[in-house]
């Protein structure tokens, strides 16, 4: 059942964690555009002051700090929590698990309690695919099993479980949504994909097509897929931002239920069709090592995206490779000029 949102729906202020990263950046331009009242919090460890747009409260910090939460729901009247805030590299989890416990699970259950000692009532927040770990089926919906294959799946499972049981408890709603893998840049170049030593394939191909890499590494080619190489459901970063406003219109619209969605756009490409189609949008032919398969990359990871069809009036805008391609290299562009 589609649920009731929009121009009924009250506009309560929204705090975004993590709003100078790559995602929160762009979730906090799709709610000033829709128009909510907006506040930032954010350490800048791997956010960047640019990312936040003039006029919005940014607080530097920690969400780990009740006290400084406390101030800012106080200061801002905030009614909604939207929370990026966390770490998000795959490797460096298995290598550092408890970093990825501290950030992403103890630090959430500490922002959680500051949302109920507050009374935040919604709590839109941001998980992943790695919740599915390596699913025996493709595309994945909702209820398949969750198995993460490592600390980064599993600290993002264990806040979806504290929101569930802390919704049961408490007068919070949440909306936790699972990304695919998250590619792109704001249409109008506003913000991007900005941090240094990025792992995503589609900012890496355009890093190269630019000449700041000399080459893409192609791990693993013995997958079984057509081609060889992995398969991933690319969705682009304004369309999932989007997501999150009609996601949290659906919270308020219907305050004792709660969430959990997949957002991807349902069909997957390959590590080689995305690097043709980057060699197609920017003309140039980019150096591509093959390199031994990492571990715990499933063959395929595709989105069901039918509950979220079928829950929200969501209707993607840019679910293209070339134009996902093109407004990532617009971006990468525009922030070589930032960067000087």
């Amino acid at each position: 059942m589609m649920l009731a949102h929009a121009a009924m729906t009250e506009k309560l202020p929204v705090l975004v964690t993590g709003g100078a990263g790559y995602i929160g950046s762009h979730a906090v331009l799709a709610l000033l555009d829709a128009g909510w009242p907006v506040a930032v919090i954010d350490n800048l460890s791997t956010g960047f002051r640019f990312a936040v747009p003039e006029g919005v409260p940014l607080y530097e910090g920690d969400i780990e700090d009740g006290g400084l939460l406390a101030r800012i729901f106080t200061e801002q009247g905030t009614g909604a929590v939207m929370h990026f805030a966390g770490s998000i590299i795959v490797p460096e989890s298995v290598e550092n698990p408890l970093k990825y416990y501290h950030n992403n699970t103890a630090k959430s259950r500490a922002l959680l309690e500051a949302a109920v000692t507050g009374g935040v009532k919604h709590f839109i927040f941001s998980s992943t695919a790695a919740t599915y770990g390596i699913p025996e089926v493709s595309p994945v919906d909702e209820d398949c099993p969750k198995q993460p294959i490592n600390p980064y799946g599993m600290s993002k499972l264990m806040t979806e479980i504290m929101l569930a049981d802390t919704a049961r408890a408490h007068p919070l709603n949440y909306c936790a949504l699972r990304y695919f893998n998250v590619a792109g840049a704001d249409p109008a170049a506003r913000s991007g994909q900005s941090t240094a030593g990025a792992t995503h394939l589609i900012k890496v191909a355009v890093e190269a097509a630019l000449g700041k890499r000399e080459s893409v590494s192609v791990f693993g080619t013995d997958y079984g897929t057509p081609d060889g190489t992995g398969v991933r459901d690319y969705i682009h970063v304004s369309d999932l931002a989007d997501a999150h406003v009609l996601a949290l219109e659906a919270l308020i619209a219907q305050p004792d239920r709660s969430l959990t969605m997949n957002c991807g756009y349902g069909r997957g490409f390959s590590v080689l069709e995305v690097l043709d189609a980057v060699d197609r949008v920017t003309n140039r032919t980019i150096a591509r090592v093959m390199e031994p398969r990492r571990a715990g990359d499933p063959d395929s990871l595709i989105s069901d995206n039918a509950r979220i069809k079928a829950t929200l009036p969501w209707q993607p805008k840019y679910a293209d490779l070339d134009t996902i391609i093109g407004h990532a290299m617009a971006w990468e562009r525009k922030l070589t000029e930032i960067r000087g």
